[in-house]
């Protein structure tokens, strides 16, 4: 649909004698968006919640409706689509300026954008100009924007001197873990889990994922956010984590980057995974559920055997299971075939899953590599 179609050149209200209507200004990527006050975004909710640039707040001048509804009609008349657009974007920012931006500083100097740098994001900058504020519009837009996280990414990413330090290991070890130590000790970490929602297995959702758009641009924004010459810290995953998936950039690094395998005995993977997936001891219905499609790959007489163990809430039974006979089983060992990643360069043994383990192991880390936190 294109951004011409949402509403022309109406202003809000009749322009006071002493308030002018300044040139407008706008910058092209890339930014420091630090230089601006605030960082607006005056598209839908919908197109805000799909992705948006790193610290954006929403001040949608149309809702999702209304850009349907100007959509349409502009199809039948570009006149009339205009028209209705103009009157609510006018009413939006009137209403902006009599609610959230009320009592904002004189000397605020925002940036403005919208789809691809056009009549929205123009005339609220117009406006915002025109009272006194230093408002800014993005050439080109989110569209712009997207376009650069992309090929910035794969720039970033193809760099020589960036250092992946992949930590490696079976489901269980508390790889997790160890990157939250390392983070603590000050080392550059990167949770790609905790970014995409998701524990990256048949038991992994913890809730509503991201967009494909907003993982990426939220990983671009970590990464663009470190030191180049410090190794960064990553868990080995595979290039789809529930909905998401690994950008083909990063996939390809974290193939050519240094392994760390991390072990554990697997009577302390149990207990660390009855601790971290506590919500479906609560709720073994909905655990039978999930595992079902586990018959398809290890048998019904197996995954009976599953449910049976559910049923009696034999916990610590029930897990030593799924390890030994299915996500064991799954494991790709680094360096193998079937392995994107490299052959471990060194190996961590924890005895326990306490957290002074994976503190000593983050500084043992630390120390080993030449890095130690700042």
């Amino acid at each position: 649909m294109a951004e011409q179609s949402f509403f022309g050149s109406s202003l809000p209200s009749p322009v006071p004698r002493n308030m002018s209507l300044t040139p407008l200004e706008s910058v092209s990527l890339p930014i420091d968006l630090s230089d601006f006050d605030e960082v607006i975004d005056v598209r839908t909710p919908q197109e805000f919640a799909e992705d948006h640039l790193p610290g954006a707040r929403n001040l949608p001048v149309l809702t999702n409706e209304q850009r349907v509804e100007v959509g349409t009609l502009y199809k039948e008349s570009a006149f009339k689509g205009r028209r209705l657009g103009a009157g609510h974007v006018s009413q939006a920012i009137a209403n902006y300026l009599s609610g959230p931006l009320r009592n904002t500083d004189p000397k605020w100097a925002p940036l403005i954008y919208c789809w691809r740098g056009g009549q929205r994001s123009s005339a609220v900058a117009t406006i915002l100009r025109s009272v006194g504020w230093r408002a800014r519009t993005l050439e080109g837009g989110y569209k712009a924007y997207r376009r650069f996280v992309m090929d910035d990414l794969v720039s970033r990413l193809a760099h020589p001197s960036l250092e992946l330090r992949v930590i490696g290991g079976l489901t269980g070890v508390g790889k997790t873990l160890l990157l939250a130590a390392l983070e603590e000790a000050g080392q550059q970490t990167i949770d790609l889990e905790k970014m995409a929602n998701h524990r990256g297995s048949l038991l992994g959702s913890v809730g509503p994922q991201p967009t494909q758009r907003r993982f990426e641009t939220c990983l671009h924004s970590q990464l663009a956010s470190m030191d180049p010459d410090r190794p960064i810290y990553l868990e080995a995953e595979s290039n789809r984590i529930g909905s998401v998936y690994l950008p083909p950039a990063l996939w390809q690094r974290l193939a050519r980057s240094n392994v760390i395998e991390l072990t554990l005995p697997i009577r302390e993977r149990v207990l660390l995974l009855l601790e971290s997936y506590r919500h479906f001891l609560e709720t073994p219905e909905s655990l039978s559920e999930v595992i079902e499609p586990l018959g398809r790959i290890r048998g019904r007489a197996q995954l009976q055997i599953w449910h049976e163990q559910i049923a009696r809430r034999a916990w610590p039974d029930f897990v030593t299971s799924l390890l030994e006979n299915h996500y064991d089983l799954c494991y790709r060992q680094p360096g193998s075939a079937n392995s994107n990643y490299q052959p471990p360069a060194s190996q961590l043994a924890l005895s326990d899953h306490s957290t002074t383990s994976y503190r000593n192991a983050a500084c043992t880390l630390s120390k080993a590599e030449g890095f130690p936190a700042p």
